[in-house]
């Protein structure tokens, strides 16, 4: 970084200082993307396959006017490459935008305007929406982004990756505003990264080892803002990224001038120290400019027919349904892709990541998919990346739909979309579903051969649908709020209002739904594969039957903690299973065969060794055996499930001398005021269980006393 001022070695000639628009500047640093800070200066480095010219533009911070502009010389211009450092300039000073010159030609996909003024894709931070819903002045029609500098010198003194093992994996999903911005959430900072990291207590007690984080990059709520029966409604969710390397700063609690995303290192700095993994919901599908009628801001003034996918006629593919696509499988696309995750991963250490509609990724310039992506091997194989979870949405708005035939290099996991169709069908009694929810429940196995065997990501609930209390409590989707008549969403979410429709004093249908809800979550730690839940659902959080609440920035999306209280019951039902899930390997993975020889998984649908289903088949029984993590003694356990309305008769496979069946759930019980599951269980002679209308029970083998 000081090289520029060190004395010249013989045969050697320094290239002397230029000056421009007032400034003294050499050539910068070709080989580093973005704005560098040194000592002595600043190196600006950005590329355009297509721009004849490059103006740099410095602004003061939160002007409008740049009080110098710089051009770049034409020897500052090495292959597709501009960069230049400038002297004397300090990072708190300024903030930089660019402009570029070139052809303008639409059916060619090349949209330079030597007038638009662009952000740096590589900006560490962005500045103009630093307050949540607000934009700088200015108004919506003449708004630009700047960049701004930031100063990487967090001290993560010798935290290392914790990289738990994928089968072990329980993911918590969940928004950052909308964990904690309702004033139920009790915290000091709500809505923002600190008051996240003041729920850290919570999440240990709730027992979850990962946090998946819906989209933290820069990104534009302000986006297709408008005003329905008087709501404000933002883009909530964050699925329109503004800039990749930036975090977001409405989600900061204070002004991090210059140091924007210290606040988030110090979340997951706090996160990995008690054991929690930290994984972000990316969205390099599509980006916040839109198609043609959307803004020019970024990749559409550098190399628009680059980085988005065009129609022979100019226009943008649109497989992400969200107005563009961005061109994934292009060697300068996919170059910025792992620069910008290894940076995720080395500045702030991520370990993993969700790709959202991940099929994109999967096709080329066309929109054709290919058989072997390159990005999705780069990403595979790349060394940075090589221990973080890469994790796939495997479909997109195209119609494009991977589970399970997602291009893999066994690295990549899957968003297991068939466990959660499945699961909801069996769970609410659909007929016909039995076999498949054995096929889920043991690691869906004909999706994911042996060498991808802990490629499912098991979900029942996420960010995009009912939440779990909900799909118990709607038959249909209650999306009106949103302003589009109901006709967003998901009309297929395989829900059931346990029989009526919303909220209800009735103990009966109340009682039903708790259940239903228990059922749900013992099913799905008790399954083969990665499980994830959707923040909230541990205590019945409700979204009032939206399905699709990406634009509800209110109670809506935000997480009412008071019903933390109220659905304590379930809470403790979630911290059990949990633990129970950890307590016993042989729920997340072979482990050693078990000394007694029964096998790894069987099959036992009412009595034992009856793998058969039909259509009518309501009862499955599955056992697991194998040895404990310890390998000192077997681990048995047996779930069975009976989605019918009436109680079914389950008889129990026997065990090896010296041991016996003990009930370890019921969720026809209340879990949390100590009741005693096999006083409360209709169990007879240690071999048959009476399984209650819809109800999970769980057996584990034990020790005859």
């Amino acid at each position: 970084m000081q090289g520029f001022d060190r004395k010249p070695i013989r045969g050697q000639r320094l290239q002397p200082l230029d000056t421009i628009a007032g400034f003294r500047v050499r050539p910068g640093y070709y080989n580093r993307n973005g704005a560098t800070q040194t000592l002595f200066g600043v190196s600006f480095t950005i590329s355009s396959h297509g721009a004849k010219k490059c103006t740099l533009l410095l602004f003061k911070p939160y002007q409008k006017e740049p009080y110098a502009r710089i051009p770049y010389p034409d020897s500052y211009h090495i292959g597709n490459t501009f960069s230049i450092f400038v002297y004397d300039l300090r990072m708190e000073d300024f903030e930089y935008a660019y402009q570029f010159d070139g052809p303008y030609d639409e059916e060619k996909g090349l949209r330079f305007n030597k007038d638009n003024i662009i952000l740096d894709p590589y900006a560490r931070a962005v500045t103009g929406q630093r307050e949540w819903g607000q934009r700088a002045p200015g108004g919506a029609k003449d708004f630009v982004y700047h960049a701004r500098v930031v100063e990487n010198n967090f001290d993560w003194g010798k935290l290392r990756q914790l990289e738990t093992p994928f089968e072990d994996l329980i993911i918590y999903e969940a928004h950052v505003r909308g964990f904690t911005k309702d004033r139920s959430s009790g915290t000091e900072h709500p809505g923002t990264f600190q008051g996240l990291r003041e729920k850290i207590p919570y999440l240990k007690d709730l027992g979850i080892n990962a946090v998946e984080l819906m989209p933290i990059f820069e990104f534009d709520e302000m986006e297709g803002t408008r005003v329905v029966d008087g709501e404000r409604l933002y883009n909530y969710w964050g699925y329109n990224t503004v800039c990749f390397f930036a975090p977001n700063t409405g989600y900061s609690s204070v002004v991090e001038h210059n140091h924007e995303g210290d606040e988030l290192k110090s979340l997951i700095y706090d996160l990995k120290e008690n054991g929690i993994e930290v994984i972000l919901d990316v969205v390099f599908n599509h980006t916040a400019e839109g198609n043609e009628d959307g803004p020019t801001f970024s990749f559409k003034g550098i190399d628009n027919n680059i980085y988005y996918m065009l129609t022979p006629e100019g226009y943008y593919y649109n497989f992400s349904g969200c107005g563009n696509v961005m061109n994934c499988n292009h060697p300068v696309v996919s170059q910025f892709i792992v620069e910008c995750l290894r940076y995720w991963v080395t500045e702030y250490r991520v370990d993993g990541f969700r790709f959202d509609l991940a099929s994109i990724l999967s096709r080329d310039e066309h929109g054709v998919p290919m058989e072997n992506p390159p990005i999705l091997r780069q990403l595979a194989c790349d060394q940075i990346l090589g221990k973080v979870k890469l994790i796939a949405e495997a479909w997109d708005a195209g119609g494009l739909y991977q589970v399970g035939s997602f291009p893999s290099w066994s690295r990549w996991a899957e968003w297991n979309g068939k466990y959660r169709d499945d699961m909801r069908s069996f769970l609410k009694g659909d007929g016909g579903m039995a076999g498949a929810a054995i096929t889920r429940i043991t690691g869906s196995k004909d999706l994911y051969g042996p060498s991808r065997e802990n490629a499912s990501v098991n979900f029942i609930t996420c960010h995009d649908g009912f939440t779990l209390y909900d799909l118990y409590s709607y038959n249909t989707k209650h999306n009106e709020k949103n302003g589009w008549n109901n006709t967003d969403g998901d009309n297929n979410g395989h829900s059931w209002n346990c029989g009526v429709e919303g909220e209800t004093d009735l103990v009966e249908v109340d009682s039903l739904r708790r259940r239903m809800v228990k059922n749900a979550c013992a099913t799905l730690m008790c399954s083969r594969g990665a499980a994830m839940f959707l923040a909230g659902d541990e205590f019945c959080n409700t979204q009032f039957g939206n399905n699709n609440a990406y634009c509800q920035d209110n109670i809506t999306s935000w997480l009412d903690w008071s019903r933390l209280e109220r659905y304590q019951e379930i809470y403790q039902f979630f911290r059990f299973m949990i633990a129970f899930r950890k307590k016993h390997a042989i729920l997340r993975k072979t482990t050693k065969g078990a000394l007694c020889k029964l096998p790894e998984i069987s099959i036992h649908n009412g009595f034992p060794w009856n793998g058969g289903t039909d259509y009518n088949s309501k009862l499955i029984g599955i056992m697991y055996a194998g040895r404990d993590e310890d390998d000192v003694r077997d681990d048995i356990i047996f779930y069975c499930m009976n989605a019918y309305w009436e109680p079914l008769i389950m008889q129990l496979p026997e065990l090896p001398a010296g041991l016996q069946w003990k009930v370890v759930v019921n969720t026809n019980c209340e879990y949390f005021d100590g009741k005693d599951f096999e006083a409360e269980t209709e169990f007879y002679y240690k071999k048959t269980v009476k399984v209650p209308p819809r109800t999970v029970v769980i057996l584990e083998a034990e020790t005859v006393r």
